[in-house]
């Protein structure tokens, strides 16, 4: 018998089962719901992991519905083609159990708008926490100070809007929900465009 009096694999099965259901789970979750300590679901998220049903992600797993990543053997953004960097790494969870990754909000911002709805679910990074967090529900900074190595005009992303305006006090910028972030970079690559 394991802790609590559940076996090991009876509490993977339980993992696997939330991971399915919630596509995203917070390691500090399955602790605290299983009753075990957080290097015990480590521990079961490794083969979970490797054989590709679950993807790691900052704090927590996501439900990886294809098996594996389309371009996460070449950690290549679906847009720009730049190297993927997990801590600004954009989720995209299409219809079809398909998962594509851009390297940031920018390009995942560009392939929402190219998709025009066919979006099931996207997963991004606080910047300020590195947390995991719905790409729909975050807050999203535009035109800061600060430079992050990272596609142009760039994107931060925040799970809490007093967090992205206090940001913003410090180092400028505007503040968007995920709508208006979506169409203000839509008009920000057009005007681009038109400049070239």
């Amino acid at each position: 018998m394991g802790v609590n009096g559940i076996l090991p694999v009876e509490r993977q099965h339980r993992i696997k089962s939330l991971i399915r259901d919630r596509k995203h789970v917070k390691i500090s979750e399955l602790s605290e719901q299983l009753g075990v300590s957080e290097m015990t679901i480590h521990r079961d998220l490794k083969p979970l992991i490797k054989e590709g049903f679950a993807v790691k992600t900052f704090g927590g797993v996501t439900f990886n519905l294809q098996g594996s990543h389309p371009n996460s053997e070449t950690d290549t953004c679906i847009i720009c083609q730049h190297e993927i960097k997990e801590r600004l790494a954009y989720r995209l969870v299409l219809p079809d159990n398909k998962i594509e990754m851009a390297c940031c909000a920018h390009c995942g911002l560009i392939r929402h708008q190219q998709l025009a709805g066919q979006v099931v679910q996207a997963i991004c990074h606080d910047f300020l926490k590195s947390t995991t967090i719905s790409a729909a529900c975050a807050w999203y900074v535009m035109d800061t100070s600060i430079h992050i190595g990272c596609c142009q005009p760039q994107v931060l992303t925040f799970e809490r809007k007093e967090h992205a305006e206090k940001f913003v006090q410090g180092f400028g910028g505007k503040v968007y929900p995920f709508d208006e972030a979506v169409n203000v970079m839509n008009e920000k690559m057009n005007s681009q465009l038109q400049k070239n």
